[in-house]
């Protein structure tokens, strides 16, 4: 199985790819797509869609899982980002990619052990797991998280758990 996994985002998107043979997680490919901030909304989301395929195509990935939205006080930050994971799941779903959601609190306790973990710990733990030595940048990490957490939930779910 080979996982892509995703932190949404208007001007940094997290993405990390990862292969899992048995119970053994490899990353194949991870960072962060970097759009230009200054640029209006309607500019930079074919620019995330022609990044996130550009991505998709040379990984290969049979599934996809994004981070879920979460509510925020701010609701123009709420909207864009909704804006931004529109975009991604239409970009995986014309791949034909598997696609699951996951909750940013249930990826931090299936990474961490429990849903109020630190950035820097996320990055630690899943630099650890992948057996990563140079240091993850935080939407990286996030991505690569989702999809570690993505590939242990469909072992957990074909196993009837």
């Amino acid at each position: 199985m080979i996982v892509l996994g995703i932190d949404p985002g208007t001007r940094k998107t997290g993405f990390g790819v990862i292969r899992k043979d048995g119970s053994r997680l490899t990353r194949i490919d991870s960072g962060v797509i970097r759009l230009n901030d200054k640029a209006p909304l309607e500019a930079r989301l074919p620019e995330l869609y022609n990044r996130l395929n550009e991505v998709i195509v040379a990984n290969g990935p049979d599934q996809g899982a994004v981070e879920s939205l979460f509510f925020s006080k701010n609701a123009n930050s709420a909207l864009k980002l909704g804006h931004a994971r529109g975009v991604i799941l239409l970009c995986l779903q014309q791949h034909d990619l598997t696609i699951a959601s996951y909750p940013p609190a249930m990826v931090k306790r299936s990474i961490i052990g429990g849903g109020r973990a630190e950035k820097t710990q996320i990055q630690r733990v899943v630099g650890a797991i992948l057996r990563i030595k140079s240091p993850l940048q935080e939407d990286e990490a996030d991505a690569l998280a989702i999809a570690i957490c993505h590939a242990n939930a469909s072992t957990m779910n074909a196993l009837g758990r």
